[in-house]
């Protein structure tokens, strides 16, 4: 273990293992491109990383990646959130098999409840896409292939803290039609999330329980392929304040094929449903989307595509009081886009260029823009793109009555707007790959709860984000070693303050080994710098994790992961606690 660690220089995903550099990308440019020939920084987490990692939730995996930082109110299943090359949470855009599942009335996703065991594979697309997706996407996407199983397949899960998880499923593919269904559950007694100077700190342990279900089927017709797709979860969430339930799903239904030569398309029908019912405030809030997404893929001739297509949507949003049952507020929104993007190449100069306009309820129309041009190397490439992104006002920024007349919404926000420079370059040198992204983003008309003297919801801030990411690893057949660092400025452009829980410098060593008898070793290393939060500042702090996985009998996985290994004390948010050290022990079985 320690060759392990003093040789480790491996990003904890690492960004161009050979499956990685052969992955393809749907999400960067709305059609299937390999990843080394898109315009932008994507990372691709396939099914076989996501379980070597033996992570237990997808902020634990996705934490370790460049560019991204994350904020969480103490254990598994407690409130998070995710910032993307220093944008806030809600400045990036997620989706699961397609569909938008962050929250209407908040405008923010739910990290700490989507189930790893349920995903097949994540995309994570760094930097603007606002012409091809429209709202939200300013820090960039991450979307979410739900798994589609062959054959049975079990897993339990034992771990520190009281940690109890199991997951069973089956899945069988006839000439023209599959099915597979899977169904989990997770049972964590957790630690106290608060501490001693949280306000309302309460020594109890603050567990979470958790149940999904996941469906996936398919059928050919003729030429056209339909196929339907559901992910449905609830959470009882315990914090000091008393339980939270947590109800959401989401739905997916697709038609995709030819509709000529060279004419591809994919048409999808989704819906999102999220219900939560929380003691603060006596509140409960249940908000619903529905979307119709057409794309079109037209191959003018080998090197010169058209992507095209519209999309349209319906969000509503209710906010009751539990405790009456009465609705303090009711609303819907409705939106649509078209866009057009021309991707190709000539000779060794690439180019990218994709236009956008959305006509909104509430602000009318908003029309953004992107373009990228590259230059193929021998080895690698190096590119220039600049994009524009906007946030919609959510429904609470909108519509909400507030708190006794305070923090009420405002119907005449305008969307947060945005602007994105990034230069990209990678190469390999022999076994060894080293990539480089400089990116600056500069956003306005950021909402904040500050106007007049009731706090009303106005568009009035600005941010300024400067960054770096630097990626290398290297591949030696048995032995995987790389590094990745991430230094941004994430800054309030009109009071100069770090932004929130935003680090300036991230850190990442990792490396494996894989031993002849099916035995797999691994250990990462983790530093992210100190940060600004409300009332003071996080401490810098450093985590180091060690795994150990055999494959044994064919069908048998048994892991181990051991994160935290010398107890450091940290915490992701001011005042609330993390995990010390945790052994968390897998099995899996895999039938045929």
């Amino acid at each position: 273990m320690s060759l392990i660690l003093s040789a480790a220089i491996a990003a904890a995903m690492p960004l161009a293992t050979p499956e990685t550099l052969d992955a393809v990308t749907v999400t960067a440019s709305r059609r299937p491109r390999p990843v080394a020939e898109t315009l932008a920084d994507v990372s691709v987490i396939e099914r076989a990383e996501i379980e070597d990692s033996q992570a237990p939730d997808l902020l634990d995996l996705l934490r370790l990646q460049p560019g991204v930082d994350l904020s969480r109110t103490g254990g598994s299943g407690q409130a998070s959130s995710l910032f993307l090359r220093g944008t806030n949470s809600n400045q990036v855009l997620f989706l699961v098999d397609g569909v938008r599942v962050a929250s209407s009335n908040t405008g923010a996703t739910a990290w700490e409840h989507l189930p790893l065991d349920q995903i097949e594979r994540i995309e994570i697309v760094r930097g603007p896409r606002a012409s091809y997706y429209g709202s939200d996407a300013i820090g960039g996407v991450i979307s979410i292939t739900t798994r589609e199983l062959r054959g049975a397949s079990a897993l339990l899960r034992l771990g520190s803290n009281g940690r109890e998880a199991g997951a069973v499923g089956y899945g069988f593919a006839g000439e023209r039609s599959s099915l597979s269904v899977q169904v989990g559950a997770e049972h964590y007694d957790g630690f106290s999330a608060t501490l001693p100077g949280n306000f309302s700190y309460d020594p109890d342990d603050d567990g979470y329980r958790h149940r999904n279900l996941g469906l996936r089927a398919r059928h050919q017709l003729g030429s056209q392929q339909l196929s339907f797709s559901g992910l449905a979860t609830r959470q009882d969430v315990e914090f000091d304040q008393g339980l939270t339930d947590v109800r959401q799903h989401a739905t997916a239904l697709t038609l995709e094929g030819p509709l000529a030569q060279d004419w591809n398309h994919r048409l999808t029908l989704g819906g999102a449903r999220d219900d939560l019912t929380t003691p603060v405030f006596f509140s409960r809030f249940i908000t619903r989307r529905e979307n119709l997404d057409w794309v079109h893929d037209l191959e003018l001739n080998p090197a010169q595509h058209l992507v095209f297509g519209l999309s349209a949507q319906r969000e509503r949003g209710n906010s009751i009081d539990s405790f009456s049952g009465d609705a303090t507020y009711s609303a819907s929104l409705h939106h649509q886009a078209v866009f057009l993007g021309w991707q190709g190449h000539h000779g060794p100069l690439e180019h990218e260029l994709a236009l956008r306009y959305d006509e909104h309820d509430t602000f009318g129309g908003k029309a953004t823009a992107q373009a990228a041009l590259g230059w193929r190397l021998d080895p690698g490439r190096v590119y220039l793109s600049w994009g524009q992104g906007f946030r919609a006002p959510n429904l609470n920024e909108l519509y909400s009555p507030g708190f006794g007349g305070l923090f009420a919404g405002n119907p005449e926000l305008d969307p947060e707007r945005s602007n994105s420079l990034e230069l990209g370059f990678d190469t390999e040198i022999g076994t060894a790959r080293f990539g480089a992204n400089l990116y600056r983003t500069r956003i306005r008309d950021l909402v904040a709860f500050q106007g007049n003297d009731s706090f009303q919801a106005v568009n009035v801030a600005r941010a300024a984000i400067d960054g770096i990411e630097l990626t290398l690893d290297r591949d030696l057949d048995a032995l995987q070693l790389g590094a990745n660092a991430t230094w941004q400025d994430a800054r309030d452009a009109d009071t100069g303050l770090d932004l929130l829980r935003r680090p300036n410098l991230k850190l990442g060593v990792s490396g494996s080994y894989r031993f002849q008898a099916g035995v797999v070793l691994s250990s990462d290393l983790n530093y992210v710098s100190e940060r600004r939060d409300f009332s003071g500042d996080l401490h810098p702090y450093t985590l180091a994790g060690v795994r150990a996985e055999w494959s044994f009998a064919d069908s048998w996985n048994l892991g181990a992961r051991l994160s935290n290994a010398f107890d450091r004390d940290y915490s992701f948010a001011r005042d609330f606690a993390s995990p010390g050290r945790e052994l968390i022990v897998t099995l899996r079985w895999q039938g045929q």
